[in-house]
């Protein structure tokens, strides 16, 4: 059973004026240090800050309900599991929101795709209740 879905698209060029501006100070904010680490690692490291950052945007819109709030960024952390694939792990506010929004007995999947085609950036995002 789908429980939410969200997607975002971002321009890599604000991304990238913004890295140039607000450098560390931006990145500690927005972004966990494993995420820092794998982005700074890349040879387009702009294309991959901004891919996380269209999938924490694309997260909070799947989480979103009526009567939630705002999510700190640190709470999703976009990491690529041994295949390449873009996983989450949800924290604090983030993964108690997913296990309010999951029925009973019932367990999240969170579904992500990113992709890059500059100067845009893109994340979709299916939450999923499996039993």
């Amino acid at each position: 059973m789908i429980i939410g879905i969200g997607s975002d698209l971002c321009d890599i060029r604000r991304i990238s004026k913004t890295l140039g501006r607000h450098g560390e100070r931006f990145k500690a904010r927005i972004f966990t240090q494993v995420e820092r680490d794998y982005c700074d690692a890349r040879r387009r490291p702009a294309a991959s800050y901004a891919k996380r950052w269209a999938a924490k945007e694309a997260l909070a819109k799947a989480l979103s309900t009526a009567t939630t709030g705002d999510l700190n960024w640190q709470d999703v952390e976009v990491s690529n599991g041994p295949s390449g694939k873009p996983e989450v792990t949800l924290h604090g506010e983030a993964q108690k929101r997913i296990k309010a929004m999951t029925p009973k007995g019932m367990t999240p999947a969170i579904h992500l795709s990113l992709t890059d085609e500059p100067p845009y950036a893109q994340a979709f995002v299916v939450i999923e209740a499996l039993s």
